[in-house]
């Protein structure tokens, strides 16, 4: 809020030009007087005590006084505005209602149109990364992907057939060097084949799976109702003596296969002697 009080020295300024203001307020009434007197004098009788007056001369005086209190006026407002500011520093200046200079500035031509370029931050530099190690590829093992890798094959004899398939190797013994006709214990010559084969399997961790395949010639006795039984019981006596030879029993397996898989034709005594087989077969 704004005092209520001005120091005395401001009160003072303007007595002063209050008085001045006054006289020369007075002075341009009496001007004005005596030019009005001069105009009735002109149009009527002067005075008969004495010879007629001359004021020609106080058209400028009325002139000067008017533009001294036009003056004085202008000086007084522009007092009051200054002691206003001095004695009331607590007030915040006005911002001026008009800017001038915004007025007045002129846009360089297509200059709205213009996109603001922004300069990107300059990244710190990242390290070079170490060089990637070349580490050579192990070769595979061979016997994981060949089972018949180092092998002691020649080993094996005559007796036993080696068939490679894309994703097993089999071993292919004739049912009439294992067991005798119709029969599922192992003949001694037999037993003698499969030592040599037990020998070269148990040097490889794969699973073996050993099927019995018969004829079809129809096989039926108390023990034996068909061939599927022969041809299961084949297989399980030769499981039994591999698991005897020092192979892990989970590593094998017994699968009767009767006559479903043929090799040869089963209408001529040579290709019944064929299908009359055990094979045992290596998973990779």
């Amino acid at each position: 809020m704004r005092p209520s009080h001005v120091s005395a020295a401001a009160q003072a300024d303007n007595r002063h030009w209050l008085h001045h203001q006054r006289s020369l307020e007075l002075e341009l009434i009496k001007a004005r007087e005596r030019q009005n007197n001069q105009k009735r004098s002109a149009t009527g009788p002067g005075p008969l005590d004495g010879p007629p007056v001359d004021n020609s001369d106080d058209g400028w005086t009325l002139t000067y006084l008017d533009l001294m209190t036009l003056l004085l006026v202008m000086v007084l407002a522009m007092l009051a505005q200054t002691l206003d500011g001095r004695h009331h520093p607590m007030e915040t200046p006005r911002e001026p209602i008009v800017d001038v200079a915004q007025l007045t500035r002129i846009e360089p031509p297509g200059s709205l149109l213009l996109v603001p370029q922004i300069t990107p931050e300059p990244q710190p530099l990242e390290p070079p990364a170490p060089p990637v190690e070349q580490v050579a590829a192990s070769p595979v093992p061979e016997e994981t992907s060949n089972p018949l890798a180092e092998l002691p094959l020649d080993q094996l004899g005559s007796d036993i057939e080696v068939i490679r398939n894309e994703r097993s190797v089999s071993f292919r013994i004739d049912s009439s060097i294992l067991f005798p006709s119709g029969q599922t214990e192992l003949d001694p010559a037999g037993l003698q084949v499969l030592q040599r084969l037990a020998r070269v399997l148990s040097g490889i961790p794969h699973r073996i799976v050993v099927a019995g395949h018969t004829d079809t010639q129809t096989i039926r006795n108390d023990r034996y109702p068909s061939n599927w039984e022969l041809s299961g019981a084949r297989a399980g006596s030769v499981v039994r003596y591999l698991q005897q030879q020092g192979i892990a029993s989970d590593r094998l397996t017994a699968v009767g296969m009767a006559a479903t898989q043929p090799l040869a034709d089963n209408g001529t005594a040579q290709g019944r002697a064929r299908n009359r087989r055990v094979e045992l077969t290596l998973e990779r």
